[in-house]
């Protein structure tokens, strides 16, 4: 075991961003072999060096202001690509094994989608992550989670990023020296055949450094260092419920190339996503008249079984085939209440009549119809698809519209709806 105890959660996430082993194990021994989780003890990391962690170990992560343990996490990430009930199954059924011996917490719904986009490295910052000790504005967590990310050694716990002698180094400065690359001789910089070119990056930027050098120079106020330590709030990622009935035409397996390629392809095709078994989905779209500088992260549902009750104000579109089944479990379950406080879309054939369910609950609901499918003839697909962005980019503008008149603004979101 190493000498100087490191945090789990950047041990988890650098072990997982470099492929390194997680192992575990009945003791701390670095000979001891792989068991069954309910028999395990230790989670023994391979990366940077052998470690092993009692398996029961309290990490920064908090759910409902409570740490939870090592395995807790570790289990949540073993079961990321299942569906929550199945999910749900899995813990209590680890809890029968395990007895009086620990238990394993079961997560929300939205604590575990926060919690492995951290671990996979989507992002460097998670509202039910506490900073590491020392670390009041939590810019050396962040810094130490970029390091983790790139596969670097995870720092001790309550350490500082900074050179020996030299005082404390600027979490920023490390992020930058960790990604230098080292000399060598042309055999090792050899980095294939074809060479990379970043001249649109180049010209997608420029833009923006031409608005920062208008910008006029910053006042004295945010020189105050009382209003310096003040962190804003991070702003919730707005959801989008669909319909979990089979004759919906969007459903998890094709909703994403639908959104974000603007392109139709039948549920159950072999041109249909992969994630058919996936209880949640992201996508990003730049909503330009909230946010024109960095697009917004879109939680993608089809139930709002896991959901708390704050969860709702965050939900900006419900998909609907006009069951009003759909709404059992919803806040609003009459449809009439929920589409005065929700957009609700429907997505038909446009040879086909929207179902009188839908055209009676009033305008709130928008219907738009989309060409019949055809099986493409000699990879002809985008061609033949090409009425599909125009009705996409009409369901985007009705959900940017509505989130603009509910409250959603570039760093803060509505408390209600």
């Amino acid at each position: 075991m190493a000498s100087a105890e490191q945090d789990p959660l950047l041990l988890l996430r650098q072990s997982i961003a470099s492929g390194g082993a997680i192992v575990p194990t009945a003791s701390s021994d670095d000979a001891a072999g792989e068991v069954p989780l309910s028999q395990a003890t230790h989670l023994t990391f391979s990366t940077p060096s052998r470690l092993s962690i009692p398996i029961d170990a309290q990490t920064r992560f908090t759910s409902n202001d409570t740490p939870v343990d090592l395995r807790s996490i570790y289990f949540a990430w073993l079961k990321r690509e299942v569906a929550i009930p199945e999910y749900n199954t899995s813990v209590s059924q680890l809890n029968e094994e395990l007895g009086d011996k620990g238990q394993v917490r079961m997560l929300a719904f939205v604590e575990r989608l926060d919690l492995i986009t951290w671990l996979e490295g989507a992002s460097e910052e998670c509202e039910y992550i506490k900073p590491l000790a020392g670390d009041k504005d939590g810019a050396t967590s962040n810094a130490a989670a970029a390091l983790a990310s790139k596969g670097a050694a995870a720092p001790a716990i309550g350490a500082k990023l900074g050179r020996t002698g030299k005082g404390t180094l600027d979490p920023r400065l490390a992020v930058i020296y960790n990604s230098e690359r080292k000399m060598g001789d042309r055999n090792s910089v050899l980095r294939g055949i074809k060479p990379t070119d970043f001249s649109h990056v180049r010209k997608h930027a420029a833009p923006f450094m031409s608005k920062k050098s208008q910008q006029t120079p910053p006042s004295s106020i945010p020189n105050n260092p009382t209003l310096a330590t003040h962190k804003k709030p991070r702003r919730p990622d707005p959801i989008i419920l669909l319909s979990p009935s089979a004759s919906s035409l969007l459903r998890m397996t094709n909703i994403k190339s639908f959104l974000e390629n603007g392109q139709y392809v039948p549920p159950n095709s072999l041109s249909a996503s992969s994630s058919t078994g996936a209880s949640m989905l992201h996508i990003n779209r730049l909503m330009k008249d909230i946010d024109p500088n960095r697009p917004m992260r879109f939680v993608l549902v089809e139930g709002p079984e896991q959901f708390k009750p704050e969860y709702w104000s965050r939900v900006v579109a419900v998909f609907t085939t006009g069951q009003s089944w759909q709404f059992k479990n919803y806040k609003w379950s009459n449809p009439t209440e929920l589409f005065r406080h929700v957009l609700g879309v429907y997505v038909g054939w446009r040879t086909d009549k929207p179902p009188e369910s839908v055209r009676n609950w009033g305008h709130r609901v928008m219907s738009v119809g989309i060409d019949p499918w055809k099986e493409p003839v000699h990879n002809t697909l985008e061609s033949s698809r090409w009425r599909d962005r125009e009705i996409v980019e009409q369901i985007w503008k009705a959900i940017e519209g509505n989130m603009r008149s509910k409250g959603w603004r570039r760093d803060q979101a509505p408390t209600s709806i």
